[in-house]
């Protein structure tokens, strides 16, 4: 639609009407692509589906269902469904996770489940055969949703506490876990009830995986915050992840050597690493995109609570992303995350400049490579090449609090100068040289969609129904009490025009 002022007549007398809002158009055009998905019978949505919104996958996971729970709160705070209806959407989806087979000592439920019978798939529908796994990201996801309708969701508040108040984040806690600088204790990556193939660790009548998570600026952070609002995991589990690797020759296989000092929180010593690129200073993530860096900012109000930490970090990250795509890269365009595949399938995309990986996240189809070198223990690489850039709108919508105007000037030319944009809001993905659009429609990318316009345009409505007086009292000293080697006040002229 075009951002003119519309006039109608009244009574002989032309009104002028303010343009309509873009932010509010893609929001009732994104929530259509997650009512498509969903079963109307088990109240599941589907993983994924065509730009036509007309067959959906037949596999659903936590974070799936999660994302359709609080993206159905925002369809109602933003008018585009009565409250009646999102209520009753809601609870027909508490109703089947109630009866979906899990874990029963922990409460976790299991990856892969099919979205019209909820049965758990051994089988995925393009034919894989999968050994059901329990992962402590997606019912990360899943549990932080369940925090959410609790909270805006007066009427189903007692429905989702029965599936919430069973999830155990410590189950997946190992204290004896030790990270690359010394610390101790971190959450594991899940776990099987039946032995699978390849890496596992029985313990406790289960296989858990071998890796553990052990970086600060990655989504897993969500299912520690929630162990430690719980008070199922301990504090110091905050500070026994790494903001860098190390700075010495060991370690100089990372993207960077970082720059920082060592401090002491709860007991824990603290590298307080960054990296720098283009001029902007930052705590990277692994893979340098915005999903890790970005979406449990969704919940948790990292940058008010973390003024000298996350507060710092995320308007750097998003400056970094944005002048990659425009000035670096030279695509036009932004917002680097995984997502759907142009050319097809799905990948990984991200600024390799600003993950920890040294074979990271690239941001485009060849998989251009930055490599800056580590001081005196590995010399930088040629210049970068980069080719066929693939943005994802999802990553720029995850920046709408630190940079609105560029956020709304990029999606703008997305829509109008790539094409992509279908039925269902903005198609996952698009190569933007080549112009090749991935069109189709991942709910748990359309999910972070609804929940970035939800707290941009509804007054951080996710934010406040996730929040609970335990949780901040549990969580917030300890983003408050932590300074990121992020210089207060840096230069980040691409947020002009906040």
């Amino acid at each position: 639609m075009p951002l003119l002022a519309l006039v109608m007549i009244v009574s002989g007398t032309q009104v002028a009407q303010a343009a309509p809002d873009p932010l509010r158009t893609y929001a009732a055009d994104t929530w259509k692509s997650l009512v498509a998905m969903t079963d109307p019978a088990t109240g599941l949505v589907a993983d994924n589906i065509p730009g036509d919104l007309s067959a959906p996958d037949a596999y659903t996971s936590p974070t799936n269902i999660g994302g359709y729970m609080w993206s159905a709160l925002v369809a109602q705070k933003l008018g585009l469904i009565s409250s009646r209806e999102a209520t009753s959407r809601v609870s027909r989806t508490l109703d089947t996770l109630a009866t979906l087979r899990h874990h029963n000592e922990s409460g976790m439920f299991y990856n892969w489940y099919d979205p019209h019978t909820g049965a758990v798939l051994t089988v995925l529908p393009d034919g894989t055969a999968v050994t059901p796994f329990l992962s402590s990201v997606d019912n990360g996801w899943l549990a932080a949703a369940l925090q959410v309708v609790q909270g805006g969701f007066p009427s189903l508040r007692a429905k989702a506490a029965r599936v919430l108040d069973r999830m155990d984040f410590g189950f997946y806690f190992n204290p004896a876990a030790v990270s690359p600088i010394g610390t101790r204790g971190l959450i594991r990556g899940g776990f099987w009830d039946t032995q699978p193939t390849g890496c596992s660790v029985a313990q406790d009548g289960v296989w858990f995986t071998c890796n553990h998570y052990d970086i600060t600026v990655t989504e897993p952070r969500m299912a520690t915050y929630l162990g430690i609002g719980s008070g199922q995991i301990p504090a110091t589990a905050y500070f026994d992840t790494m903001r860098t690797l190390p700075d010495n020759c060991d370690y100089s296989w990372q993207e960077m050597q970082p720059q920082g000092f060592t401090t002491t929180h709860l007991g824990r010593q603290v590298y307080e690493g960054s990296y720098r690129y283009r001029g902007i200073t930052f705590v990277p993530s692994w893979g340098g995109d915005m999903f890790e860096a970005l979406m449990p900012d969704l919940f948790v109000p990292e940058a008010k609570w973390g003024p000298r930490s996350w507060g710092r970090n995320h308007p750097a990250t998003v400056a970094a992303q944005i002048e990659h795509g425009l000035n670096d890269a030279r695509y036009g365009y932004w917002g680097f995350s995984p997502a759907s595949n142009p050319f097809g399938g799905y990948g990984v995309y991200g600024v390799d400049a600003m993950g920890m990986d040294t074979d990271g996240y690239p941001s485009d189809v060849e998989g251009g490579k930055y490599d800056a070198g580590f001081g005196d223990c590995r010399p930088a690489g040629p210049p970068a090449v980069y080719g066929d850039g693939v943005v994802t709108p999802h990553a720029a919508f995850l920046a709408l609090p630190y940079a609105p105007k560029p956020v709304l000037q990029n999606l703008a030319k997305i829509k109008k100068d790539l094409g992509a944009y279908g039925p269902g809001g903005f198609y996952d993905a698009v190569a933007v040289r080549s112009g090749t659009v991935a069109k189709r429609y991942l709910s748990l990318d359309q999910s972070m969609i609804m929940g970035a316009l939800g707290n941009y345009l509804a007054q951080d409505v996710i934010k406040k129904a996730f929040v609970t007086p335990r949780f901040e009292r549990a969580v917030k000293p300890l983003l408050a009490r932590e300074t990121f080697n992020v210089p207060a006040g840096q230069r980040l002229p691409q947020l002009g025009g906040r």
